[in-house]
């Protein structure tokens, strides 16, 4: 028996190590070879003698052998059997890196004031983790399968049904398409209802995704002033249009609320001219006092107002998830549209927020949070107040955000000059005159306040007025 026969004989397997016994005797083999005590050309044992005296089966040596074949460590000669390969490889095998310990990459720094964040602290962290593993630890072929392009249709059931409390708005959860937010819902209605260089009207100041939605449909958007009520439909641009977009339960960024008769207005401009109407209802459930006011669509009798909603206010930005209601005789349309180009929005929440809403949880949450959000809109208001002949803080009840005059002594001094100021101060608010397509554009400033607690707020309107105070000088 030569010395590389002995030394492998030798060789002790551990049956009960968590290693398996193939990769044991990989090592061992590959040691034996690169210590030297296997010289090129030494022939191995055949299969079935190595695995009687090593006491395993003979797929264990023969997955073992195969490796270091592989590997380049041993060769077959056909006819001959097994021998250590004449050309050695030159290094030893690389041992596996061990990865660092990861560290989550540091939360993304959210400057106070800054407009449209809802309080991310407050979101449901441990119900929402308990019912996706709930969901998805035996998920029906349904979730695993080719998703359905328009949602996950008990999500669709569960909008719809906050929807007819909460909006006053009565659809069928067929009506009911799932995106991954408002840009990929205007995008949607207007590829699918306005033909090749259609036009629309929007409100100016707007939201600017929503001019760029038009844009890379090839359409054409009219921006339209708007006043302390809103859109006005008797001087808006609409002949010639085929869609209005609108904000009506709060304008987005000024904050009016359209008034009824010009919400009449505007539906029955779209029934005398078979024109659609897109209600964007982007935070319609904070309302503070009093009930909140009935959605543009609960008042349609002719199917001709499509409303978004998002769950990037009511729950988290992250969550990617906003959806369309959609008039029975544009669902065609949007259905083909939703099936050629796929969904965006993913199905991993969905079947978990359908059950946060079908437990009544979501209901409570929003409540909670419309307690929370009127006694920081209040608390902001207060902070600001003595300093009108620097800031105008606007006399709301209902949103997230404060549109807020620029008093007097800020004459001279533009939106845009006080906020790029203000951000060298740590200071996240936004000019109002951004949103605006006019070359006259509005002044002002939007305060987010919202997402930032009590203590937050006094540090920033304290920075803010003494900043104002030191321009305004």
């Amino acid at each position: 028996m030569s010395n590389f026969e002995a030394a492998l004989f030798a060789l002790s397997l551990d049956r009960h190590a968590p290693t398996p016994l193939h990769e044991q005797l990989e090592e061992a083999l590959r040691d034996l070879i690169l210590s030297g005590q296997a010289t090129p050309g030494a022939r191995l044992p055949a299969s079935r003698v190595m695995a009687a005296e090593l006491s395993v089966s003979r797929i264990t040596v023969l997955t073992a052998v195969d490796q270091l074949i592989a590997e380049g460590y041993l060769e077959t000669r056909r006819g001959a059997g097994t021998y250590v390969a004449a050309d050695l490889p030159d290094m030893p095998p690389v041992e596996a890196a061990q990865s660092p310990a990861l560290t989550p990459p540091p939360r993304a720094v959210v400057l106070p004031l800054r407009p449209g964040l809802p309080d991310l602290d407050s979101f449901p962290h441990g119900d929402m983790a308990r019912l996706l593993e709930r969901v998805w630890r035996h998920a029906s072929p349904a979730l695993t399968g080719m998703p359905d392009p328009l949602g996950w249709m008990p999500l669709r059931a569960q909008i719809a049904a906050h929807l007819r409390a909460w909006r006053g708005i009565e659809a069928r959860p067929e009506q009911v398409i799932i995106t991954s937010g408002a840009v990929e819902g205007f995008e949607l209605i207007l590829r699918s209802i306005l033909p090749a260089g259609g036009i629309g009207v929007v409100e100016d100041p707007v939201f600017q995704p929503m001019l760029e939605a038009f844009r890379s449909a090839g359409l054409t958007a009219l921006a339209h002033p708007v006043d302390a009520e809103g859109l006005d439909p008797m001087t808006a641009p609409l002949d010639g249009a085929s869609v209005c977009i609108v904000t009506p339960s709060r304008q987005y960024p000024t904050g009016a609320t359209l008034p009824l008769p010009r919400r009449l207005a505007l539906l029955e401009w779209a029934q005398e001219v078979g024109g659609w109407i897109v209600e964007d209802d982007y935070d319609g459930e904070f309302r503070y006092r009093g009930k909140p006011l009935p959605a543009l669509a609960s008042l349609d009798r002719h199917g001709r107002v499509f409303y978004m909603g998002s769950f990037s206010k009511l729950l988290s930005p992250s969550l990617r998830l906003g959806y369309v209601v959609c008039p029975e005789a544009a669902l065609p349309a949007l259905t083909e549209e939703m099936q050629r180009t796929g969904a965006r929005a993913s199905v991993v929440p969905q079947p978990a927020v359908a059950a946060y809403m079908e437990s009544g949880a979501f209901s409570t949450h929003l409540r909670r949070m419309r307690r929370t959000y009127a006694a920081r809109q209040v608390f902001l208001q207060q902070a600001l107040k003595g300093y009108e002949d620097w800031i105008i803080p606007q006399h709301a009840d209902a949103g997230m955000h404060l549109c807020c005059q620029l008093g007097p002594r800020m004459a001279g001094w533009s939106d845009q000059e006080i906020a790029n100021a203000a951000k060298t101060r740590g200071l996240g608010l936004k000019a109002l005159s951004t949103y605006s397509q006019s070359n006259a554009a509005p002044q002002g400033l939007l305060l987010g306040f919202a997402g930032f607690d009590e203590e937050v707020l006094r540090r920033a309107s304290q920075t803010l007025t003494q900043l104002l105070q030191e321009m305004g000088a």
